[in-house]
C-alpha cells in the first residue's frame, strides 16, 4: 500500500542529512546513510492532517488540548502494553532538550550521571556540557551481540556522588531492546543506590522481528516512581521537524521538578505543527508503520546477506530495534582516522564515525537502513569497490 522503495528528492529542503554532507565527511556527494531520519515520505494520513492545518492564513501561539495527552495514552496501550495517565504527561521540546532540563532538575554540578558506551554522542554532551561528571559504563560484546555489565554498572551506581543513569531503550548505535530480566536488574541497582533513571525510549515504537519494547516504567510501581521517561513519534514517522516530543511520569514530585525548568527556560509553548503531527501519526498512522517495520527489517536482511556474499569480514549483529546498524570494520585492520578516509573519500558513503560514540566504538561505524533499498545498495556497492585487500 506505501512505496518505501521510492526515491525522494530532498535537494533544497535544507535537509541536515544532506546538506551537512561536505561539512562533516569532506564530501558533498556522498550516500547519506548517517543521521538518524528517514528518506521514506511520512504517512500520506499525517501529511494530509499537517497541509490542512497550513491551509489556514494565521500560524499564531498555539495550545495543546487534551487530544495531546489521549493519543499518547491510547498509543502507550496500543503499542506498549503499558497503561499510564493523562496527567503524567508533559510535553518537550525535543529527547535531548528534555534530557538537560532533567539533569538540571535532578542534580547539582559535580553530582555523577552513568551513560552506556558505545552510545549515541549528545549523552556524552548533556552530562559534559552541564559540569555533571560522566561514568561510562561499557557494554560487553560477545559474538557481535552487546549485554549489559552490571558488575560494573553497580561499582558506578555504588558511588555517593551518582544521582542519575540514562537508560538507552533500544540502544542507539548497538539496536539492542533490553529484555525484562536486563531492565529489572538495572532497576534493583538503581533503587538500591537511590539513582533515578532517565530512560530515554524514541525508538521504542521501531522494535523489530515481532519483539515486544518494554517501557522501563512499566515494570512495576517502584520502577515507575523513580523514573522519567521520554518517547516520540518523530523517529517513528519521520516528523522529526515538528518537535513532537514528551515525558511521561507517575512521580509528580518529578514531573513538578521537570515542568518547572523547562517553564523556568520558557521553552513549553511547542511547535504549531507539533499535537497536529503527533496525534494524527498516533491515532492514523498505525497500517503505515506496520509496512515500515517489515520493509526496514527486509533492508537489514538484504545488507546481511550482501556481507556475507561480498565482505563477510564487515559484521554486525542484526538490530532487535530502530533502523540503525553497528558495523564492525576492525578486520580490515585501519585506524579509525584511515578508515574514515576510505569510507568518506574513496567509496563516498557518508556513515558515523564509530569513535563519536565513544571510544568503544573505534574500529566501527553506524548505518541508517531508513532508505529505498536502491539507495542501501548504492553504497553497499560503493564499499565494495574500495574494500582493501584482505
Amino acid at each position: 500500500m506505501y512505496d518505501f522503495n521510492k526515491i525522494i528528492d530532498r535537494t533544497g529542503t535544507n535537509t541536515y542529512k544532506l546538506d551537512l554532507r561536505e561539512k562533516n565527511f569532506g564530501e558533498a556527494d556522498v550516500v547519506p546513510l548517517w543521521v538518524a531520519d528517514m528518506d521514506f515520505a511520512a504517512p500520506p494520513e499525517v501529511q494530509s492532517e499537517i497541509q490542512k492545518r497550513a491551509a489556514h492564513q494565521i500560524y499564531g501561539y498555539t495550545i495543546r488540548k487534551d487530544e495531546f495527552a489521549n493519543s499518547i495514552v491510547d498509543w502507550c496501550a496500543y503499542k506498549h502494553n503499558w497503561e499510564i495517565q493523562a496527567n503524567w504527561i508533559e510535553y518537550s521540546p525535543g529527547v535531548c532538550p528534555a534530557l538537560a532540563f532533567s539533569i538540571i532538575a535532578l542534580s547539582n554540578e559535580g553530582d555523577g550521571i552513568i551513560i552506556n558506551t558505545p552510545v549515541y554522542p549528545p549523552f556524552h554532551s548533556v552530562v559534559k556540557d552541564n559540569n555533571r561528571v560522566l561514568l561510562k559504563s561499557s557494554l560487553i560484546e560477545e559474538n557481535g551481540r552487546f549485554t549489559f555489565d552490571f558488575d560494573d554498572f553497580e561499582k558506578k551506581a555504588a558511588l555517593e556522588t551518582t544521582k542519575l543513569f540514562i537508560l538507552c531503550n533500544p540502544h542507539n548505535p548497538v539496536g539492542r531492546a533490553w529484555s525484562r530480566n536486563e531492565l529489572e536488574r538495572i532497576n534493583d541497582i538503581c533503587l538500591k543506590h537511590k539513582v533515578i533513571v532517565l530512560a530515554d525510549e524514541i525508538h521504542s515504537d521501531l522494535i523489530l522481528w515481532d519483539k515486544q519494547h518494554i517501557a522501563f516504567a512499566s515494570l512495576n510501581d517502584e520502577a515507575a516512581a523513580n523514573c522519567i521517561s521520554y518517547m516520540a513519534p518523530s523517529k517513528t514517522f519521520n516528523i522529526a521537524g515538528f518537535n513532537t516530543s514528551y515525558v511521561i511520569a507517575s512521580n509528580p514530585v518529578l514531573l513538578s521538578a521537570y515542568r518547572k525548568t523547562q517553564v523556568r527556560l520558557q521553552l513549553n509553548l511547542g511547535h504549531v505543527m507539533s499535537s497536529i503531527a503527533l496525534t494524527s501519526a498516533y491515532n492514523l498512522g498505525r497500517p503505515w508503520l506496520k509496512e515500515l517495520v517489515r520493509y526496514i527489517e527486509g533492508n537489514i536482511t538484504f545488507m546481511d546477506e550482501f556481507l556475507r556474499a561480498n565482505m563477510p569480514e564487515i559484521t554486525f549483529h542484526k538490530p532487535e530495534a530502530t533502523y540503525l546498524t553497528w558495523l564492525n570494520f576492525k578486520a580490515w585492520g585501519l585506524s579509525q582516522k584511515d578508515l574514515k578516509k576510505l569510507i568518506y573519500s574513496q567509496a563516498k558513503v557518508g556513515l558515523n564515525d564509530g569513535s563519536s560514540f565513544g571510544a568503544e566504538g573505534e574500529g566501527y561505524m553506524r548505518l541508517n537502513v531508513a532508505s529505498p533499498r536502491a539507495t542501501i545498495e548504492k553504497g553497499l556497492k560503493q564499499l565494495l569497490e574500495c574494500r582493501p585487500n584482505m
